[in-house]
C-alpha cells in the first residue's frame, strides 16, 4: 500500500460510506410510510399509489445523474484546493437541478393523466392515481435539489448531513401524511401534499446550506452557463448509463412475466432482496466518488490506485459476507413474504443463486462507483449498451429454459458478470485516471 496506512485509509473510507448507507435506507422509507399509511384507505387508494409510485421513482431514478455528476465535480475541485470553484461546481448543479424539475413538472402537469391511463387501470384507480401524481408533480424539482445537494455535499466529503436531512424528511414525511390523511380527511391527496411539503422542507434546508456556503467562500449564486453546461454533459452520459440499467431490470420483469404469475410473484421478491442487499454495497460506491474525484483533484494519482484496491476488497468480501447470510436464510424467507407455497418453493432456490452471486454485484457496485467518482461517464453509458447486448440473448436463453433460476442466473452471472468485466478492463487500465481540477476528454 505504499505510503497509505491501510487503517487510516479504512477510516476515512468507512466514515463517508456509513452515513451514506444511513441516508439511502432513509430514501425508500418515503415510499413505505406512504405506503402503510394509504393502506389503511383501502385497495383503491393503494393500487392508486402503486401506478403513480413507479412514475415518480422512474423519473427520479433516471435522475440520480445529478447527485452522481456533481460529486466527482465538487470533490475534484476541493482536491485541487479550490474551495470556491468546489462550491461554484456544486451551484451549477443545482441550477440544472431546478431548470430540469420546472420542465418536469410542466410535462408532468400535461401528460400526467395520460401516463395513468397507459396502465389500463380501472377508472378509479387511475382518477385516485391521477390526483396523486398530479399534486406529487410539485415536489419533483425539490427532490432534484435534493439530489444536486447531496452530490454537492458528498463531493466536499460530507455525507453526515444528507443522512440528518434525510432522517429529519422521513419524520417530518411519517407526520404530515398522517396529519393530511387522517387529520384533516384528505384521503390519498393528503399523502401526496404531505409528501411535497417534507420534499421542499428538505430543499429548503440543503438550498440554506449552499447558499450559506457561497456567501462564506465569496462564490456567485449567479448560475454559469459552461458549469450547468457541463454538468448537463456528463449526466446526459450518466442518464445513458443509468436508462440501461433500467432496462435490463426491464426485460427480467417482462420475461418474468411470459414465465407465469408464480414465476413474476418470485422474482418481485428477489429484487426487492437484491436491492436492499445493494443499499450496503452502493454506500462503498458513493465513498468512492466522493474519495476519488478528490484524489484525482489533488493529481495523487497513488492515493488513486490504493483507495480503488480497499473498495473492492471491501465490496467482494463485504459481498461474500451477505452472500452467506443470505444464503443461511434462504429457506426462511418465502414465510416472510408470501403465504403462497409455489412462491416459497420458487423463492428458496433462486435466492441461493443469488447469493453466490453477491460477490460479483459488490465488485461492480464498487468499481462503478469509482469510475463515477474520476468523472468516467461516457465510458459508463457505452459499455452500458455493450451490457445490454450481452443480456439480452440470455434472456432469450432463459424464456426457452422456461424457469425462474434460469432468469435469475442470466441477471445475476450474465448481466452483472458482463458488468464486472467491462468495469474490470477499465479499472486494469490508467486511461480513467485523469488528473486535475476538471476532467478533460481522454
Amino acid at each position: 500500500m505504499g505510503r497509505f496506512a491501510v487503517r487510516p485509509l479504512d477510516r476515512e473510507i468507512f466514515r463517508l460510506a456509513i452515513p451514506a448507507l444511513g441516508a439511502l435506507v432513509a430514501e425508500p422509507l418515503f415510499l413505505l410510510t406512504d405506503t402503510a399509511l394509504v393502506g389503511h384507505l383501502g385497495a383503491v387508494p393503494l393500487a392508486a399509489l402503486g401506478i403513480a409510485g413507479v412514475i415518480l421513482q422512474t423519473a427520479v431514478g433516471l435522475l440520480v445523474f445529478l447527485a452522481y455528476a456533481t460529486t466527482p465535480a465538487v470533490a475534484r475541485r476541493l482536491g485541487s484546493g479550490d474551495l470556491p470553484g468546489a462550491i461554484r461546481a456544486g451551484i451549477d448543479g443545482l441550477w440544472l437541478a431546478i431548470a430540469v424539475g420546472v420542465v418536469l413538472v410542466g410535462g408532468g402537469l400535461a401528460g400526467g393523466g395520460a401516463l395513468v391511463r397507459l396502465f389500463g387501470a380501472p377508472a378509479d384507480v387511475a382518477e385516485a392515481a391521477t390526483t396523486y401524481l398530479l399534486i406529487s408533480v410539485w415536489g419533483l424539482p425539490a427532490m432534484l435539489v435534493v439530489l444536486a445537494a447531496t452530490g454537492l455535499l458528498r463531493g466536499l466529503q460530507d455525507t453526515r448531513t444528507p443522512l440528518v436531512v434525510a432522517v429529519l424528511g422521513f419524520v417530518a414525511n411519517a407526520l404530515l401524511n398522517t396529519l393530511f390523511i387522517y387529520g384533516f380527511g384528505w384521503g390519498i391527496a393528503g399523502s401526496a401534499v404531505g409528501t411535497v411539503v417534507a420534499q421542499w422542507g428538505m430543499a429548503t434546508v440543503y438550498l440554506v446550506i449552499a447558499v450559506r456556503a457561497a456567501r462564506a467562500n465569496g462564490t456567485t449564486l449567479r448560475p454559469g452557463l459552461s458549469g450547468v453546461a457541463g454538468a448537463a454533459s456528463s449526466g446526459l452520459w450518466l442518464l445513458l448509463r443509468t436508462a440501461s440499467l433500467r432496462v435490463a431490470l426491464l426485460g427480467t420483469v417482462v420475461v418474468a412475466t411470459g414465465l407465469g404469475v408464480t414465476e413474476l410473484a418470485t422474482l418481485q421478491i428477489a429484487l426487492t432482496l437484491f436491492s436492499a442487499i445493494a443499499f450496503a454495497l452502493d454506500a462503498l460506491a458513493i465513498a468512492g466518488q466522493a474519495m476519488i474525484g478528490h484524489a484525482l483533484g489533488a493529481a495523487d494519482v497513488p492515493r488513486v490506485v490504493a483507495v480503488t484496491r480497499r473498495l473492492i476488497l471491501f465490496g467482494v468480501v463485504g459481498g461474500v459476507g451477505l452472500g452467506a447470510v443470505l444464503a443461511l436464510v434462504a429457506p426462511l424467507l418465502g414465510g416472510v413474504f408470501t403465504g403462497d407455497a409455489d412462491i416459497r418453493s420458487a423463492l428458496t432456490p433462486v435466492v441461493i443463486v443469488m447469493a453466490l452471486g453477491i460477490p460479483v454485484a459488490g465488485y461492480v457496485f464498487v468499481l462503478d462507483g469509482v469510475l463515477i467518482g474520476a468523472g468516467d461517464a461516457r465510458y459508463l453509458a457505452i459499455t452500458g449498451i455493450v451490457n445490454l447486448a450481452v443480456y439480452v440473448p440470455l434472456l432469450a436463453v432463459a424464456t426457452s429454459a422456461g424457469g425462474i433460476v434460469a432468469l435469475w442466473t442470466a441477471f445475476g452471472f450474465g448481466y452483472i458478470g458482463a458488468r464486472a468485466v467491462t468495469l474490470g478492463l477499465r479499472a486494469r487500465g490508467t486511461a480513467w485516471i485523469v488528473t486535475g481540477a476538471e476532467r478533460t476528454a481522454r
